[in-house]
């Protein structure tokens, strides 16, 4: 049977999927790349991709037919469901969008037809909480009429090296059969290959512990960060030096954001706790990480009070709003609570980001963002964000953007030379 693909959700992941698989469908059969938001459709229809992951020229080369009609999702027997899954404000899974777009490919679903699930999610989210629906909407029984399978997502948003066909897939299916079509379908476009998994729980464990595991990593480097700065040493120098030994591991303290690092380890925990253990250590590092904005922009306000600075009537600029360097994603960036830290000390913060949506920053957290030549200079700057453009900047110009002979700047990734940074009277806190 010829597998006709459609792939539901058109974000930072399900965009770059349909993409991959409609460069090499014929115009006979396009793709089908299904969308809830009309005017995302509109955009991509217009060829332009607001996530910045697909080029025009990569979106001209692709056939992929891209609408917001159900009726549409019919023709194809091979979806890939990939929207998000968040946490809420509690950090609990919310499960709604995928639910959602279950429910929405169950309307479409017929006879022989297969469901790839590529969101994230705790082991046994497939089968446990999207199966159900699809049954309940289509009316068909799963493992019978229908089947499902799963391949966790590992796109890099703003990653132009490794891309969705160079990362090796994980794939998984409901029985031996669906493993083998699924397998197929993946490699027909994956050139790094797939690696086939024993059950649709191991791989959904496999895509959980992977962030859980960077995270962890981080954790350890920014409570490291914090013990170094009250013993006066630099973090990035102890860095550094203990990356001259060949098995040592040079992760950096900094915000864990995004959809994914700052996220995933929620639903490992969540579906742990439900079994009735608390995990301690991946909690641990989930609250290390978690408070780290607010660790920051502390040591900002602590650095303007040794300064002699009138906090209340002093402006801050912050250089970033992503969560992440060179890219518009805003999702779950840990600048914000830097950014809330610093209001609530009475400062005025003014927000730059040369990459970011304002109208989604503005939604989302309602930062309006500014342009920095218009807000400089300030009594204190945060380099939160490793953008290109921040690399970039030279000590003359971080001094162009600051008054005061000794300002205090924040390098939270540690960007620029701290001694010349010191030469030129800078009074720095990075972590």
């Amino acid at each position: 049977m010829q597998r006709l693909v459609a792939v539901v959700g058109l974000g930072y992941v399900g965009l770059p999927v349909a993409v991959a698989f409609g460069r090499k469908a014929g115009p006979e059969a396009p793709v089908i790349g299904f969308d809830i938001h009309g005017a995302r459709i509109a955009e991509l229809q217009a060829g332009h991709d607001r996530t910045d992951e697909v080029t025009a020229v990569e979106l001209a080369q692709a056939q992929v037919r891209y609408t917001a009609d159900v009726a549409v999702l019919r023709e194809a027997n091979f979806f890939i469901v990939a929207v998000p899954t968040p946490v809420d404000s509690a950090n609990k899974p919310d499960l709604s969008p995928l639910i959602a777009a279950s429910r929405t490919v169950g309307q479409a679903l017929k006879r022989g037809d297969i469901v790839v699930y590529e969101s994230t999610v705790y082991p046994g989210a497939t089968e446990e909480d999207c199966v159900p629906v699809l049954e309940q909407v289509s009316g068909l029984r799963h493992g019978v009429d229908f089947f499902t399978g799963y391949s966790p997502e590992r796109i890099n948003p703003g990653d132009r090296e490794h891309r969705f066909e160079t990362i090796q897939k994980i794939v998984s299916g409901c029985d031996a059969a669906t493993l083998e079509t699924v397998a197929a379908v993946y490699a027909s476009v994956v050139t790094a290959g797939v690696h086939k998994a024993s059950s649709i729980k191991v791989a959904e464990a496999a895509k959980v512990i992977e962030n859980t595991q960077r995270d962890l990593n981080i954790a350890l480097m920014n409570e490291l960060s914090v013990v170094f700065a009250r013993m006066g040493i630099d973090t990035a120098e102890v860095i550094a030096a203990a990356s001259t030994k060949w098995n040592f591991l040079p992760f950096r303290p900094g915000l864990v954001g995004g959809h994914c690092i700052g996220v995933d380890p929620y639903y490992l925990t969540y579906k742990a706790e439900q079994l009735g253990y608390i995990p301690q250590v991946i909690l641990a590092g989930r609250r290390i990480n978690d408070n780290m904005g607010r660790y920051v922009a502390r040591n900002t306000i602590k650095r303007m009070l040794q300064q002699g600075l009138d906090v209340p009537r002093c402006r801050v600029g912050v250089l970033g709003m992503t969560f992440k360097e060179n890219c518009p994603d805003t999702r779950n960036s840990k600048v914000i609570d830097l950014i809330r830290e610093l209001q609530d000390h009475g400062t005025t913060v003014v927000v730059v980001d040369p990459h970011a949506d304002a109208g989604e920053v503005q939604h989302e957290y309602g930062i309006a963002l500014a342009r920095l030549e218009d807000e400089a200079p300030f009594d204190a700057l945060v380099v939160a964000v490793a953008h290109r453009e921040y690399r970039a900047l030279g000590v003359n110009d971080l001094k162009a953007l600051v008054r005061g002979d000794q300002p205090v700047l924040a390098d939270v990734k540690a960007l620029y030379d701290r001694q010349a940074l010191a030469d030129a009277g800078f009074h720095v806190f990075r972590l």
